[in-house]
């Protein structure tokens, strides 16, 4: 099974390469002008490829299933934001090349005397710098997860017809009609995608909705949302899965967030959510009322142990992050599944362990034993103190953990360290996966 998503990871990541990359070479077809020398020829061409690699960010934050089941969105998304990072680096090192090839050009770096083929240039540069420092500077900056996307779509699509124009109007590789047109196509491709996921996908899911069957408090200041059916079957998932969902809002709205899905895969028309009260958006969870229309983007995902079958496996979950893990649970115990299960659960105190009573009854319907850790045990507590280390993992897993397939999900940090401590103990690489709760 691993070999098969590793060469899926594998395929992907060429089509990838060769999309960034062909356009570059195929410039180089017909008639050729004079070289500049090796720096700048260099940079031109990193500049080609870095337009491509723009333009690609739109098909990378598409959510097409089939691309983003080999890695798990959440990676594809981190993966997006360091590649952002990536092209504000490039496109640095452009102008950079080119004065250092020929310093007479500094001209071109001037926002008021430049010719306007400059201007198209800096444009896309500032844009993409704004996307870029406004992302690592979110959450410090408190800047409204919904407005920052907002001003992250406005400014991709700014980004990348700038950049479009400057390589038109330079013209050195893009003379001929042919590659004018080319390069025309490929931006009608990559805005095409952008108008995909903000207006075809939510049409799609509009006429798929649902309605808020119930509230329910958890412990840890969580909230689970029970949402049923409106007029539809539901959807097929695989427990460990997530889904976007817009609340308040429709799809339009660009106000979806994503949350992962708690209730059990053999529930199809249903679905359930249990949220943290975080920033302004899921402190607000607690206000809904029965009967609230809610739309679901659904199912994301390849955390699931589904996709890696075993004799049997191990869960690691800090905070929330249970919550992929409880559907997984759920739906295990739902199809009488009775292989052995060995659950390690993280928490600051024992009375803010969400589902720690639904937890133990499941060891009764599951083959199931369960390790809680708790940073700030209360007095009495005998059990295990402080973080899951390399010793809690080794004091109760088994002989046979090479045959298991484990899963971990919490906060990043946590995350980090028990896959350091996986890897101290031996535990194969390929048996461990991991979900990082924080997209964004």
């Amino acid at each position: 099974m691993w070999c098969k998503y590793f060469i899926g990871k594998a395929l992907w990541a060429t089509l990838y390469l060769s999309i960034v990359v062909a356009p570059v070479f195929i410039l180089l077809i017909g008639d050729i002008p004079p070289a500049r020398g090796l720096l700048w020829e260099f940079s031109s061409a990193m500049g080609f490829a870095t337009a491509c690699i723009m333009g690609m960010q739109f098909a990378i934050t598409a959510r097409f299933k089939k691309a983003t089941a080999p890695f798990g969105i959440d990676i594809i998304y981190h993966f997006h934001k360091y590649i952002g990072i990536t092209i504000l680096a490039f496109i640095i090192f452009h102008p950079a090349a080119i004065l250092l090839s020929n310093p007479s050009m500094a001209f071109m770096l001037d926002p008021i005397t430049a010719p306007a083929v400059f201007k198209s240039g800096m444009v896309s540069a500032f844009s993409v710098l704004l996307i870029v420092t406004l992302t690592l500077l979110r959450k410090r900056l408190n800047f409204e997860y919904d407005y920052w996307r907002l001003f992250h779509i406005i400014f991709s699509v700014i980004a990348v017809i700038a950049a479009i124009i400057h390589i038109s109007d330079i013209g050195y590789y893009t003379h001929a009609v042919w590659k004018k047109t080319l390069w025309g196509g490929l931006a009608a491709i990559w805005l095409c995608l952008a108008l995909f996921v903000r207006l075809v996908k939510p049409i799609l899911v509009i006429k798929r909705p649902y309605v808020l069957e119930q509230l329910r408090k958890e412990r840890g200041d969580n909230w689970t949302i029970r949402l049923k059916t409106d007029g539809h079957k539901g959807i097929d998932f695989v427990p460990g899965q997530f889904a976007w969902i817009s609340i308040w809002h429709s799809p339009f709205a660009l106000k979806e967030h994503p949350f992962s899905i708690t209730s059990s895969a053999e529930l199809a028309s249903t679905l359930e959510f249990t949220i943290k009260e975080r920033g302004d958006f899921t402190k607000r969870i607690k206000t809904l009322t029965p009967g609230e229309r809610i739309y679901v983007d659904a199912p994301y995902g390849s955390f699931s142990f589904v996709k890696y079958p075993a004799e049997g496996y191990i869960f690691f979950a800090g905070g929330i992050g249970i919550a992929p893990i409880m559907s997984m649970l759920r739906t295990l115990a739902d199809r009488g599944d009775r292989r052995p299960l060995l659950l390690f659960y993280a928490n600051k105190q024992w009375e803010r362990a969400a589902f720690r009573e639904e937890i133990d009854a499941l060891t009764g319907r599951l083959n199931l034993s369960v390790v809680h850790v708790l940073e700030n045990p209360h007095k009495g507590w005998d059990g295990e103190r402080g973080y899951i280390s390399a010793d809690i993992i080794n004091k109760y897993i088994p002989a046979w953990r090479d045959s298991r397939e484990c899963f971990i999900c919490g906060p990043v940090p946590m995350i980090e360290s028990i896959e350091k401590a996986l890897r101290k103990l031996r535990v194969p690489l390929t048996k461990f996966h991991s979900e990082i709760f924080e997209i964004v």
